[in-house]
């Protein structure tokens, strides 16, 4: 099992969309950075990750875990370099953990939403990912 944190810009693709498609999921489409493409193709069925809003809220606001493999991303135009997983809404951080109290947190600072701020797809430790749950006040995070 891997961990992943997905960001998104919220006024283009937000936590309340994501846990509207249901059980079915999205496509995690238009990234176009060949390193987050790869971290991609890493993943696999029921990986987790966060979700997280960028420019608007800076904050991971929920849990979601990989529902489809690696495929090609139907927004790529027939362009085959790029891939997309599809993704589905878990829960609900109950306490959104901003990009401010993550970077004041010891704990965190090698990861890569601080290390890596630009990165689309990025991996997370386990560790990271339940320090993270833990500030966010989820107690037993899915695994």
């Amino acid at each position: 099992m891997a961990f992943w944190l997905y960001k998104s810009e919220p006024f283009k693709w937000s936590w309340e969309m994501q846990k509207a498609k249901g059980d079915v999921g999205e496509e995690w489409t238009g990234v176009r950075n060949y390193l987050a493409r790869n971290n991609m193709r890493a993943m696999q069925i029921g990986d987790k990750g966060f979700f997280y809003h960028s420019n608007e809220g800076l904050e991971v606001v929920g849990i979601v875990e990989v529902c489809a493999l690696s495929h090609p991303d139907s927004t790529a135009e027939g362009d085959a370099r790029w891939d997309c997983v599809d993704i589905r809404a878990v829960c609900d951080m109950p306490r959104p953990v901003t990009l401010k109290d993550v970077k004041a947190n010891p704990k965190l600072a090698g990861m890569a939403l601080v290390t890596s701020m630009r990165l689309s797809v990025q991996p997370v430790t386990e560790e990271e990912y339940l320090e993270v749950c833990r500030m966010g006040g989820l107690e037993n995070p899915p695994r």
